[in-house]
């Protein structure tokens, strides 16, 4: 039975996006172990506990949402920016499958895990596309968001070939890396029509992720080490770039859209001390780079428990602008 005034309604799949960084930070810290041996393994191992308390908890909420307000997972469905989190919980469920195998957890016990999330990630991609076809493209849904379920098939290979599955690696792989500039080329031009709002400000370090991800997959099915290195290049000059932006997140003050830094900045720093393993100069930004991913994601946590506290999360959001009269 819905509930007026019900904080539940509003807990939507970007909740989810919590779970998506501590599994990115684990895994970056398992990619440090290097250069700080067993300490690394052991804060991963941290990381994995709390990914999986969080989404345990988010899930079991979303799932009480459904039951108790029957139409609110259908709106966000239809919302034009937050349909693109419906790929939260897949990404989420491959993640924490991808981490659990990393800490030598039995790959056969985590292959459900894995193998669900990957079939809901292929359907939010189809679904998706789709809404495309059908020409429901709006303006204000034209934001990095979108990234998460289409570009999201990148990191498909990270969980596919400790479960011997490198043709089905290669094959997400090729959906992301062919997606990736068509989604790009959608939010810039975007961005020219009708820049972001401050409070969707962060997604911009979504932007970090397809490079920061395809290099990593790219160098785990066995393509050269120049292959990382552009990559590396690309999410770099992204990153300077985004930080411009930062006086902008400053403006909108914390909401759940600042979780969108998360796993783009633990991807980054996974991929810096991957290739800090061929070339030891990488090494200490690889480092710098993780404490701040560390830094960030432990600030977006304490400020989540105390919005939560304050009531200030769990509550409508503001409906997206419209475009100006006269807009194409």
């Amino acid at each position: 039975m819905s509930t007026p005034n019900d904080p539940l309604q509003h807990l939507g799949p970007a909740w989810f996006a919590p779970v998506m960084g501590w599994s990115g930070l684990g895994l970056a810290w398992l990619r440090a172990q290097p250069a700080a041996g067993d300490m690394a393994r052991q804060t991963a191992v941290a990381c994995a506990a709390v990914a999986a308390a969080v989404f345990i908890a988010v899930l079991a909420a979303s799932t009480l949402r459904v039951f108790r307000h029957r139409g609110a997972l259908q709106a966000d469905l239809a919302h034009p920016v937050r349909h693109g989190f419906a790929a939260a919980l897949p990404i989420s469920m491959m993640l924490l499958a991808t981490l659990g195998m990393g800490l030598g957890l039995p790959a056969t016990q985590l292959a459900p895990l894995w193998w669900c999330g990957l079939g809901l990630q292929l359907g939010v991609t189809v679904w998706v596309i789709g809404r495309w076809l059908a020409g429901r493209l709006p303006w204000p849904g034209l934001t990095p968001v979108m990234y998460i379920p289409i570009v999201g098939n990148v990191l498909v290979p990270l969980g596919a070939l400790p479960l011997a599955q490198s043709q089905l690696a290669w094959a997400c792989l090729g959906v992301g890396v062919f997606f990736w500039p068509v989604v790009t080329a959608m939010v810039i031009l975007r961005q020219a029509q009708m820049p972001l709002p401050d409070r969707l400000a962060p997604s911009w370090f979504i932007l970090l992720a397809p490079p920061s991800v395809t290099g990593l997959s790219a160098l785990a099915l066995g393509a050269p080490g120049w292959v990382g290195m552009a990559a590396l290049g690309i999410a770099g000059l992204t990153l300077a770039a985004v930080l411009t932006r930062v006086p902008a997140m400053w403006r909108a003050g914390f909401g759940m859209p600042a979780w969108a830094a998360s796993f783009p900045l633990a991807a980054i720093s996974a991929l810096t001390l991957k290739l800090s393993e061929s070339e030891p100069a990488l090494q200490s930004p690889g480092v710098l780079l993780l404490a701040i991913a560390t830094g960030v994601i432990s600030g977006l946590s304490l400020a989540t428990l105390r919005g939560l506290r304050a009531g200030t999360l769990l509550v409508a959001e503001p409906a997206p602008a419209a475009p100006a009269a006269g807009t194409p």
